[in-house]
């Protein structure tokens, strides 16, 4: 089984904002007392200081990477003293939060709480996971009606990644886990018609 899920090597990316040359060492230096107090605490840190990509592509990539928490600085936090943070999963103005001390203390505990934070709606999403209706399926056109219907589908899965892809770009729908409870076997893909070790759980994400 694959245990739960899968945990994110790096906790919080760090994005320094440099517009021009002067702005290089006091952001710098800002962003490695940050991350010097985040490791410290135990919190798994990586500072982006790649100068080639743009901050917006940056955000992007570790987004995708599925890194929760991020915190820009750029030179005019550094004149005020604090940062700003956002969080993967309230994408836009929503998740973020501005003027975030950088006070090794009050900085550690925003990010901590904002970790918290989280793990709570990843909780939530599975308990509602959990109380919703689960259809097994047993075939490709099973699990399309069952998405379109708002279901979570559930059925052998032994295929490719790019079997999965076709499955977002036809449905929408995405693997979400390999259930830690697994009904008992054997199991088939539904995709392949293979031998599949485990049953997956697709769902619309929202």
């Amino acid at each position: 089984g694959h245990g739960g899920p899968r945990i994110a090597p790096v906790q919080v990316v760090m994005i320094p904002i440099i517009k021009k040359e002067g702005d290089q060492e006091p952001v710098m230096e800002a962003v490695a007392k940050l991350e010097a107090a985040a490791k410290a605490a135990g919190i798994k840190v990586k500072v982006d200081s790649d100068t080639r990509q743009t901050p917006g592509w940056k955000y992007n990539n570790w987004e995708m990477k599925g890194v929760p928490v991020r915190v820009e600085v750029g030179p005019k936090d550094v004149e005020a003293g604090t940062c700003v943070t956002a969080r993967r999963d309230k994408p836009g103005k929503e998740g973020k939060q501005f003027g975030v001390s950088m006070e090794a203390g009050a900085f550690v505990a925003h990010i901590r709480g904002l970790l918290e934070g989280v793990q709570e709606a990843l909780l939530a999403e599975a308990r509602a996971f959990r109380d919703s209706s689960i259809v097994d399926v047993k075939s490709y056109e099973e699990l399309k009606e069952a998405v379109a219907a708002g279901m979570w589908a559930r059925g052998g899965w032994s295929g490719s990644d790019e079997d999965e892809k076709r499955i977002k770009e036809d449905t929408q729908a995405t693997l979400r886990c390999f259930p830690f409870e697994q009904p008992a076997g054997p199991h088939t893909c539904f995709m392949t018609g293979m031998p599949a070790a485990e049953v997956a759980i697709f769902a619309k994400s929202y």
